[in-house]
């Protein structure tokens, strides 16, 4: 049947009016989330965006990419622009130092830390050895190479294997910026693990272990705590190259306030 102009006209409005609804629509949808690239410490990985990943995202609209490495080599991504923002397990001062050595090139002055937590570091024995403390300058020893075996500090004749993530990792850094005025841990024959929360379980096996981990790795292994005369802290940061964008603190502000609400 030949359509009437009324007809045609009503086709036309019904036309005209879908057509708006979807410009309606199309400008109420939800943005989409904006992508923020986070490389670094796999301690930081661990501890604060394995667990609050997903609260982080909700709270700030964000979708975050996590490259977990190691802490220099998280810094070495954000100074080359390859990430937004790096998560380190130190301090930022003995990073910068190790990669004026090694990659003097990248703009390392222009970093920004933003600590966002912070953790105890610990240090664990096999369950047999009968050494349960060490002072602070026992330990200095042990590290720099002039101790190396458990009878030097009253246990058995046994060598002293040191147990750590291998260097530029977070802890190794804590530990010659606290405890060694910079100087690099030179203990003999280590054994090196990639990610600390595998010390504890190297430690389990190996009755001359000594092992440098975070404390919050600790629970359900069946390790022994020294005992020592002063603490060190392990601070898990957030780092930019240079002001951070509006993006990225938004990450910094949420991730503060997830971590201390836990």
């Amino acid at each position: 049947m030949k359509a009437t102009g009324k007809q045609t006209f009503l086709g036309r409005a019904a036309v005209s009016a879908l057509v708006a609804l979807a410009a309606t629509a199309w400008a109420q949808r939800p943005a989409a989330a904006q992508t923020v690239t986070v490389s670094g410490s796999t301690t930081f990985n661990t501890t604060i965006l394995t667990p609050h990943q997903k609260a982080i995202e909700s709270a700030t609209g964000l979708r975050l990419v996590v490259i977990p490495n190691k802490t220099d080599l998280g810094i070495k991504l954000l100074a080359e622009r390859r990430s937004d923002v790096a998560m380190i397990s130190t301090s930022l001062e003995p990073v910068v130092q190790a990669l004026r050595a090694s990659a003097p090139d990248l703009p390392l002055e222009r970093l920004k830390s933003f600590e966002v937590y912070s953790a105890k570091v610990a240090f664990t024995v096999h369950p047999s050895n009968p050494v349960r403390s060490i002072t602070s300058e026992g330990l200095k020893k042990v590290l720099l190479g002039d101790i190396t075996n458990w009878s030097q500090l009253g246990g058995r004749d046994l060598p002293i294997r040191l147990v750590r993530v291998d260097s530029g990792a977070g802890i190794p850094l804590t530990m010659e910026q606290d405890l060694l005025g910079g100087r690099r841990i030179a203990a003999k024959d280590p054994i090196p693990v990639r990610i600390s929360s595998q010390v504890a379980k190297i430690v389990e096996q190996e009755p001359g272990a000594l092992g440098l981990t975070q404390a919050g790795n600790l629970p359900g292994r069946d390790v022994v705590v020294l005992k020592i005369d002063r603490s060190f802290e392990q601070r898990l940061s957030y780092v930019t190259l240079g002001e951070p964008s509006p993006q990225v603190q938004q990450l910094i502000s949420a991730t503060r306030k997830i971590v201390r609400a836990d």
